[in-house]
Order: structure tokens, then C-alpha cells, then sequence
């Protein structure tokens, strides 16, 4: 898997220095600048500690089977061409290194849901899913929301409805408000259809999936 965040902080020089220090315990593979400058702090092999509690379809421990991308970004701006240019630099290597498919590059706000909201409403899933690089859904005839999100991939339990619909909105629907609707029916039945992901498989050896 691959896994995308932004950094929240004002500077890629601070993201990049705060990965750096033992006492963030917390590390990615990579931080992309706004202006396209790339740091690799991990190698690619090698566990980082990006994502924290967590899962995606049949991956339960989501650090020992992802590879993190930290893009500067506050969560509050768009997300420049020189960065999503130096992104789809970027992912098509990572992809093809490991045999990863374009839906297994995931939101950090999708694996850790109600926790995490990054890369945010702002960040162009459609752009990487026009280059292959990630997916977007057409309209599938509206299904059961909730049985597909799991088909599909996302981690809930009962009493986290409005979570998981609030995470699929904020990737897919960013415009959307209100309850659960036709059109969130449609989305996640196309995405549970063309791209399942088992949810009940023991987890598999370490290394990005």
C-alpha cells in the first residue's frame, strides 16, 4: 500500500526535521516540498511509523505494509502543480518496485478513520486517478452504503456510520453535506465492485502490499 498524508505544519523543513527526531516517534518514508523537492528519510523496505492505528482491507497493521508519503501541506491550501507533478513523479516507481495496483493507494483519513482527515478535501484524487495512479468511481445502481465501504475496504464497526460516510465523503464527495444519499449509494457500489478488497484475510508477511 501507499499512503497519503499532508504534514500540517507551515514548512516541508519542519515536517522534514520533526520525521528526523527520535522524539516525534513518528517517521515516512518521504516528504514532498511544495515546490517539488523530494527528502527520503526511510528506505522503502524499511518499516516507517506514518500511520498508526488503523487498517485497510485484509492489512491490520498498516505500518508494517505501506509505504507514507508526507506532502507539506497546512490542510488548509491547494495542493500546487510543481507537488502533483513531483507526486506523479513519484508514485509510478513506488508502484511498479512493489507490485502495488492504483487502489491500493489509500488517504491516511482512510485507514484511520475518525482519527486522521489528511491529505485533506483539498488534495486532486480524480488528477493521480486520471494517471493511473489511484482510482475515482462512476455511478454503480445504489447499493447497500455500508456493506460495500467494507467490501471496498474501510475498517468500522457498528456506531461509526456517520465516520466511515464522513471519511468516503471526504476523499470522493468533499462538496457533499447531509445524510447518506443515492449518490454516496452509487459512488461506494462502483468502488466495492471494481475494487474489493478482502477484509477477513489473516495479515500477510511485512513489506509494502
Amino acid at each position: 500500500m501507499v499512503v497519503l498524508h499532508y504534514t500540517a505544519m507551515t514548512s516541508a523543513e519542519e515536517a522534514r526535521d520533526w520525521l528526523c527526531n527520535p522524539q516525534s516517534q513518528v517517521s515516512a518514508h518521504y516528504v514532498l516540498a511544495e515546490d517539488g523537492q523530494l527528502w527520503q528519510l526511510v528506505d522503502e523496505d524499511t518499516r516507517a511509523w506514518h500511520a498508526g492505528a488503523g487498517g485497510w482491507g485484509d492489512t491490520t497493521d498498516v505500518n508494517s505494509r505501506s509505504i507514507g508519503i508526507e506532502i507539506s501541506n497546512t490542510g488548509t491550501q491547494p495542493f500546487p502543480e510543481t507537488q502533483m507533478a513531483a507526486l506523479e513523479v513519484l508514485l509510478p516507481g513506488i508502484l511498479s518496485r512493489w507490485a502495488i495496483p492504483p487502489h491500493r493507494v489509500v488517504a491516511h483519513s482512510d485507514t484511520a478513520l475518525g482519527r486522521k482527515i489528511d491529505p485533506g478535501p483539498r488534495f486532486d484524487w480524480r488528477r493521480l486517478a486520471h494517471q493511473g495512479l489511484s482510482i475515482w468511481p462512476g455511478m454503480a445502481p445504489p447499493g447497500d452504503f455500508y456493506a460495500d465501504a467494507t467490501r471496498f475496504g474501510y475498517h468500522w464497526h457498528a456506531g461509526q456510520e456517520d465516520v466511515v460516510l464522513n471519511a468516503f465523503r471526504l476523499r470522493f464527495r468533499p462538496w457533499a453535506t447531509g445524510p447518506l444519499d443515492d449518490t454516496d449509494r452509487a459512488l461506494m457500489a462502483d468502488l466495492a465492485a471494481r475494487w474489493p478488497t478482502p477484509a477477513d484475510k489473516a495479515e500477510p508477511p511485512a513489506g509494502p502490499a
